[in-house]
């Protein structure tokens, strides 16, 4: 069998090598070797068919101009995300191989050490800054400032976070340029950031997400979707965990978890950090309220 494998950034004017049968430097060569995958935003609907990694493609891949190894400690344990709660709705995702990302990154809630990554959404401008720490390696705009729509598909590490584009005040068929649902993969767990969602998703919004095991879900109740609404979504993404957030509202809390009652199990736990792995996944889909850090 014959498998093909493009070399790493620093080492792509060499172009492609082609691995035949097992023989004793095979090892050499896959570690420094990694899966071709299809280029250009058209090769990418191909390459969803047959993609083994567990989320769905994004839209457009951009890869670090160099990879290196992780320089701080590693923040979660192997097999293991760490989710810790920052606040609104930022949540400070790690991973085993030491990479970092915050969601809906505002300045305000923000971790002492500075994130790989960043994620935004600009309906409000708790969602997003235009003052961002210079040492953050990739900030992620939910919309295009261009006006165009935004294209995110990164990996650092051993995390890839890429988006899938949604609205703010319009339908799911309506004007794509304001909010994105953001994917994080990690460890084999997918996590989605619903952002500032205002609408039920549409069919190839759904497909895009791929498998979903964690799901960020805002529960304001009044300014992205009624919990009816937000009830819809989470049963079109059927994800196994429930995050919910954007529950500052008074009453927000008491009343997603009144109307949820007899559907999901809920749990409140007086911590703002968990960590997920596929062993620790329930087997039917929960609701778990983490405490603001």
């Amino acid at each position: 069998m014959t498998k093909e494998y493009a070399l790493e950034p620093s080492a792509k004017r060499w172009g492609r090598a082609t691995v035949l049968g097992l023989g004793l430097g095979l090892g050499l060569v896959l570690a420094a070797l990694r899966p071709v995958g299809a280029a250009g935003p058209a090769a990418d609907v191909v390459a969803q068919a047959t993609d083994a990694r567990p989320c769905a493609l994004g839209m457009v891949h951009q890869a670090p101009a160099l990879r290196t190894a992780a320089l701080k400690t590693v923040a979660a344990p192997w097999g293991r995300v760490r989710l810790t709660y920052r606040g609104h709705s930022a949540f400070l995702i790690e991973t085993p191989g030491g990479a970092s990302a915050v969601t809906d990154y505002n300045g305000v809630h923000v971790p002492i050490n500075p994130p790989d990554i960043v994620t935004m959404n600009n309906s409000h401008s708790t969602h997003y800054t235009d003052v961002v720490d210079p040492a953050i390696r990739f900030v992620l705009r939910g919309w295009d400032p261009a006006g165009g729509i935004a294209e995110h598909d990164i990996e650092w590490l051993d995390l890839r976070v890429f988006n899938v584009p949604t609205n703010v005040f319009d339908g799911a068929n309506g004007l794509t340029n304001g909010n994105s649902i953001f994917v994080f993969q990690a460890a084999g767990i997918c996590l989605a950031h619903l952002g500032h969602l205002h609408h039920f998703l549409g069919p190839n919004q759904r497909q895009r997400l791929g498998r979903i095991d964690v799901l960020f879900v805002p529960i304001d109740g009044t300014s992205t979707m009624s919990h009816d609404e937000a009830l819809n979504v989470i049963e079109q993404i059927s994800p196994r965990l429930i995050v919910p957030m954007h529950f500052h509202f008074p009453g927000a809390a008491a009343a997603f978890t009144e109307r949820v009652q007899g559907l999901y199990a809920v749990k409140s736990l007086d911590s703002p950090t968990l960590e997920v792995s596929r062993r620790t996944l329930p087997a039917t889909t929960e609701v778990v309220f983490l405490r603001p850090y």
